[in-house]
This record gives structure tokens, sequence and C-alpha cells, in this order.
């Protein structure tokens, strides 16, 4: 006997919180055009590679923004036919993409430095470059708190990983904006302090930060693409659930957890006596069912249940929740009762 609960049906909770993700989404897409428009402005106008540099940041942040938007609003979608398991792995697959997408900035960002690396050259109007960069920074804090509250509200991989691109934006800004004042100071002191360099290691800074985020990213995304198991914590509590309902339950077997987007699946086998009445059953599994998905939203629960002989060896010897006297007492009944012994 097995029971499956799906909670992937709509509900005004559920929509009020798809709505968020869209919108804080939404809003993290306008930042990063807005931002895209002026650090390229100001990066050509001043010629400094480490703002060209952050422009292309911003851009690869404006893609991911693009891709996060598309795939929370499409990952919540019901399970249907073509796939009963939902949409979930959507948000996977964008951070996968997103992350690519950041590796190969980072590589560019690191050629185009060397270059200027190679043969620095004045960069004019350096105020202007400072100013950009302070706007960048305060708006990238802003929009990447939000967007880090809703993911955790939501449990969005798609959010999260478009929170912490714009939180390396902020880091990469403030090192940018550094470089660019220590060069607005030596110019103050003498007409030619010499220190362009400056300029292109803040950039070949930002591609290293940016590297970083980006291998962090794809190992977050990656491992519910490979039906990796629910954090460790997760699956205690799921364990230390089934064991509150001892003695009724007499042991459990083949845990298996896993992850798309935001939902989560679970699926275990519990034993129980032999003559319980499939009534009883029944309700065990709809406790542990609603019991699992009020702590952990969004999670289908698979329970099979399982006649105890008594006779715990294998896999099932690990989950048994029987003493040794309260296991012959189950093999005794089970014999006087089975018409197979």
């Amino acid at each position: 006997m097995g029971k499956q609960r799906w909670l992937f049906s709509w509900s005004i909770p559920r929509m009020d919180m798809q709505k968020r993700k869209i919108h804080v989404a939404r809003l993290s897409v306008l930042s990063n055009t807005a931002l895209v428009v002026m650090k390229l402005a100001v990066g050509l106008m001043i010629g400094s590679v480490s703002i060209m540099s952050e422009a292309i940041h911003s851009g690869v942040d404006l893609l991911a923004s693009l891709i996060a938007t598309f795939s929370v609003s499409k990952s919540s979608l019901p399970a249907d036919s073509n796939h009963p398991f939902g949409h979930g792995k959507l948000e996977n697959i964008s951070g996968v993409i997103e992350a690519l997408l950041i590796f190969l900035a980072a590589i560019w960002i690191i050629y185009e430095a060397t270059k200027k690396l190679l043969n620095p050259e004045p960069i004019e109007y350096v105020s202007w470059g400072i100013g950009v960069m302070a706007i960048s920074t305060v708006v990238n804090i802003i929009v990447s708190r939000l967007l880090f509250k809703v993911a955790k509200e939501t449990d969005s991989i798609a959010l999260e990983a478009d929170a912490w691109h714009l939180r390396t934006d902020v880091y990469t800004s403030i090192g940018v904006m550094v470089s660019l004042a220590l060069i607005w100071i030596g110019h103050l002191i003498t007409p030619d302090p010499q220190i362009h360099w400056l300029d292109p290691v803040a950039a070949i800074g930002v591609a290293l930060l940016i590297l970083g985020a980006a291998y962090r990213l794809t190992l977050q995304s990656a491992r519910d693409l490979m039906d990796v198991t629910l954090p460790a914590e997760e699956e205690a509590w799921i364990r230390a659930l089934i064991m509150k309902h001892q003695p009724v339950i007499h042991g459990f077997h083949q845990l298996r957890t896993r992850k798309a987007g935001n939902f989560r699946f679970v699926d275990f086998h519990i034993k129980v006596e032999p003559c319980m009445s499939v009534e009883e059953s029944h309700q065990i599994t709809d406790t542990l069912s609603k019991s699992i998905e009020t702590q952990f939203l969004n999670t289908s629960v698979t329970v099979h249940t399982e006649p105890c002989d008594g006779k715990c060896v294998g896999y099932c010897l690990t989950g048994c929740l029987l003493t040794e006297k309260e296991r012959k007492r189950v093999m005794q009944e089970r014999n006087a009762v089975s018409p197979y012994k």
C-alpha cells in the first residue's frame, strides 16, 4: 500500500508567492539594464577598462536576471502528463547557464585587462567613474537584499543565483571605485602619478571574484540536477518524525529524497503490525505526509506501508525500531495467524 500527496495545486498564498518572485526578478532586470547603460557610457567616455569590465559584468547580470525571470515564471507550473514531477528543475538549469555565462565574461575581462596592463593609458574624468560605481554599489545592495529575502522565503535557487550575481557586483564595484579614487587622488598630488596600472589590475580583481562566484553557483545548481539528497538536517528531521510514531511504526527503510528547484520529493517505506487494517495504515501515512509537507513547503511525499514479520535483515535492520523481545513477539504472532507458515 502506498500513499502519495502532491502539493502542486494552486492556492491564494501560492499565487501571491509566485507574483513576488516574478516582480522581484523583473526589478533585477530593470536595475541591471540601467547600470549597463550607465557603465558603458562612462567607461567609453573616460577610457577605463575596469568600468568597461563592470559594464560587461552587469550585462551578464542582466542576462542572468532575464533567465531567472523566465525560470521562476515556468518552474512553479503544476505537474502535468509530460512532467509528472513538475517543472522545478528549470531553476537549476538556469543557474548552470548563468554560471557558464559568468565564466565566459570573466575570461574576456582578464584578456582585455591584461592587454591594458601591458600598455597602460591615462584616464580622464576619473570622478565620473567614481560616481557611476557609487551608484552601482547602492542600487545593487538594495536589489540584492530584496532578492535574497524573497529567495529565502520562496526557496528559489534562480533568485538566489541572481542575488549572488548582484552581491558580487557590489564587491567588484567597490574595488573599481577604490582604484579610481586612488588614481584621482594621485592626479591631485602630481600631474602624472604613473598609477594608471591600477585600473586594469582592478579589472583582473573583478574577474577573479566573478570566477569564484561562478564556481559556487555551478556546484549549487548542478547538485540538484544530479538528484542529490536533501540536506542532512532535513533528512534527520524526517527520520526523527518517523521514530516519534514508535511503536505503531515498527521500522522504516529506503528513505530517498531529492530536490528540483523549490520542490522536494520524499519517499520511504514503513513497517507496521501485519494485522493492521487498511484504514489504520492509511491514517499513519496521511499523518506522516501532512507533517512533512507542513515542515517543508512544496513537497511530494510517498509512503509505502509493509507488514512487519519481525525478521529484520539487510536494509530493514538499519531502520528497525523494535527491541529483540518485540521482534520475537511479532514473529510469533505472525506465525500464528499466517496461512503460509
